[in-house]
């Protein structure tokens, strides 16, 4: 079993003023190609800073929306894992292929993070009917709402 991967950045987050863009490297903008007529966006990307390995040691934590409440980090969204992947969807408001730019409505993460894979949503896939959660979460929202999680796009900015 192969225990070491490379994981190859296609672009960058950009947090500004003016909005949230992902940059795309030129040698990956031919893979935007239809991806304005979708809504939503997945968007992958990995945790490039912060002190590591101590992080990537960390197999639980006490979550901020569940005080006093301790998880395995598998059961959190929480960056301080095995490996620091993060993933979020978010509203897609434009695409420039040409330009390898894509402006989206909100994204959970910080400015300058290396992404490494960008997937469409698909209802189809992506979303469950009958879903359940743990009884601390319950206070949480069903989903996302259309304007994101309220952070300011340079909140995040480095």
């Amino acid at each position: 079993m192969k225990t070491d991967f490379l994981l190859k950045p296609i672009g960058l987050v950009k947090r500004t003023e003016e909005g949230i863009h992902i940059h795309i490297d030129p040698p990956y903008r031919s893979a935007l190609e239809e991806l304005e007529h979708f809504s939503h966006i997945m968007i992958f990307g990995w945790i490039a800073t912060g002190p590591f390995p101590e992080y990537r040691q960390v197999l639980q934590t006490n979550p901020p929306y569940a005080e006093g409440h301790t998880t395995g980090v598998f059961a959190t969204r929480s960056p301080f894992r095995p490996n620091p992947i993060l993933m979020t969807t978010c509203k897609l408001l434009r695409v420039d292929s040409i330009a390898g730019l894509l402006v989206v409505a909100d994204l959970d993460m910080f400015d300058s993070t290396p992404i490494i894979d960008i997937k469409a949503y698909f209802p189809v896939c992506d979303r469950v009917e009958n879903t359940y959660i743990p009884t601390w979460l319950e206070g949480w929202p069903e989903w996302m709402p259309e304007e994101g999680i309220g952070l300011m796009p340079h909140e995040m900015a480095s």
